[in-house]
């Protein structure tokens, strides 16, 4: 199906030479031809999903004037499909946006958003539900967003509920990059651990930004709260908080999800409606340029099928006694961890499941402790 239904073209951008603008296809007079590149960026004018804005649009332009004149030079191709506006109702934007991403997944493009309140990871995320395969969502955020025991209208607050409870259900773990624990109750907690989903606080990640990273290279779709700054980096998200990540710090974790193999779709939501501040307009275009700039760099080491570009290590364990087997990508020196399918009967055949792990992970295993990310994977599988 055609796209073009769903968006409204933006005006001309001024660029100069040799910059990001000189590889995009926008959406100014023709749309793009989107199925020939190899990055789709839009923006959404969605808001509704956020109780505390207002009915102003948002400053889109501004960013985009300062992504189309960042220096670049490459081979990369990226279409700009325009804007998505807000439908009549709420539902009809998750429709929307629902297709949207279905078509480009289905083509195998990076997808690149920009709202728009969070809640649209939801309508993101049902994109996904046609190819019927196992996702695996993080977000960066200062809080769960989930409101447990309580069946609410979505929000941008509660959007994870009904995410959880969606059916068919194709999700298979969800990670918080950056949680505050002033704004994560015990009960939150008790519902992560009891999932075996995965959550690393503010204060661990700041002190080594790298933590994300196996994170993030399991990731399918990434929601990024911009709110999770803290507000003397960025002042235009819809909430401020005193806390939270420096600019240099998710710049970081952009360029990881950027180098993920897996990662197909990142959004960067809660950006605050009506005019945006000249710096911070900047700061979210080098979270995009940072994407980019990842993806350009993918060295497609993702171990599936052959391994021959990867190094096993066995690491004996004493109690279980059975071996812990990593594996080291040649190309990157990155790990993965193998955890084994649980036996069943019907099934004559080991299976294995490899799961993205870092060098920390290796020394815990030599030191005869079975790292937590085996353990919930395995119950998981299980």
């Amino acid at each position: 199906m055609s796209l073009e239904i769903y968006f409204k073209p933006i005006h001309e951008i001024e660029f100069s030479k040799n910059s990001i603008g000189s590889f995009m296809d926008g959406y100014v007079n023709s749309f793009p031809e989107w199925e020939l590149s190899d990055i789709v960026f839009l923006t959404i004018n969605e808001n509704r999903g956020n109780s505390s804005e207002n009915s102003k649009e948002t400053d889109h332009y501004s960013v985009r004037n300062k992504l189309y004149n960042f220096k670049w030079e490459g081979t990369l191709t990226i279409s700009d499909l325009g804007v998505l506006d807000a439908g009549s109702t709420l539902k009809d934007t998750y429709a929307a946006l629902k297709e949207i991403t279905f078509e480009i997944q289905k083509k195998g493009k990076l997808l690149c958003l920009l709202g728009g309140s969070q809640d649209l990871t939801f309508a993101n995320y049902l994109g996904y539900e046609k190819l019927e395969q196992p996702i695996n969502l993080t977000c960066i955020d200062n809080s769960f967003d989930v409101v447990v025991d309580q069946d609410l209208e979505i929000s941008d607050k509660n959007y994870i509920n009904h995410l959880l409870l969606h059916n068919p259900n194709y999700l298979f773990n969800f990670s918080i990059l950056g949680c505050q624990q002033y704004y994560v109750g015990s009960d939150d907690i008790r519902f992560f651990d009891e999932l075996f989903f995965d959550y690393v606080r503010l204060g661990e990640l700041q002190n080594t930004i790298s933590k994300s990273e196996p994170i993030l290279r399991n990731t399918d779709l990434l929601s990024v709260d911009l709110s999770s700054f803290r507000s003397s980096e960025f002042q235009n998200s819809n909430t401020a908080h005193p806390n939270g990540f420096f600019a240099h710090e998710m710049c970081q974790m952009i360029k990881y999800a950027g180098l993920s193999d897996k990662i197909s779709s990142v959004g960067f939501y809660n950006l605050k409606s009506g005019a945006i501040s000249e710096v911070d307009s900047e700061l979210v275009a080098q979270l995009v340029f940072f994407l980019i700039l990842g993806f350009s760099q993918r060295k497609n080491d993702f171990p599936v099928g052959s391994k021959k570009d990867l190094i096993k290590y066995y690491v004996y364990h004493e109690d279980s006694k059975h071996n812990l087997i990593f594996h080291k990508s040649t190309k990157t020196e990155r790990w993965w961890l193998e955890v084994p399918y649980p036996p069943a009967k019907d099934f004559k055949f080991e299976r294995h499941h490899l799961i993205p792990c870092n060098y920390e992970d290796y020394k815990i295993a030599q030191n005869g402790i079975i790292p937590d990310l085996w353990w919930k994977t395995y119950r998981k599988l299980n």
